[in-house]
């Protein structure tokens, strides 16, 4: 039974999700901090978005997502719900803004919209990948 269960837990963990279609010009972006920007810790993250609207997660509604910051981290894999980390922050609920503490020294940030079950659009809408100084 033990090892009936680790098989399905790899296969449920490896289980690819349909993609819910990027609608046509949606895009996802830092407003705040610039790319480049020296900031003090705890750091105020704006979010934006255009052609598309936010809704919380698992609330499906045509052309809405809801906001993941990827902090010092890779763009989550496609076709699987995002992970929660400390790399992995989610705003399930509609959230357009965070503070965050951060560490002295450099970091990136970037942005991924996230469907109503927390899985990357196809294609992505990701923001470009930011870097900031903390002091």
């Amino acid at each position: 039974m033990k090892r009936i269960t680790a098989i399905l837990a790899v296969l449920m963990s490896a289980a690819l999700w349909a993609a819910t279609p990027a609608p046509e010009g949606a895009e996802v972006y830092i407003i705040s901090p610039q790319n480049g920007e020296t900031v003090s810790s705890p750091v105020t993250v704006r979010f934006g978005l255009k052609n598309m609207g936010i809704a919380p997660a698992g609330v499906e509604r045509a052309n809405t997502g809801h906001h993941h910051l990827v902090i010092d981290a890779g763009l989550p894999p496609p076709m699987q719900p995002i992970p929660s980390s400390a790399n992995y922050i989610h705003f399930g609920g509609g959230q357009t803004e965070t503070t965050i503490e951060l560490a002295p020294g450099k970091h990136t940030l970037q942005l991924v919209l996230g469907d109503y079950q927390h899985v990357p659009f196809d294609p992505n809408i990701a923001s470009g990948q930011i870097t900031i100084t903390v002091e």
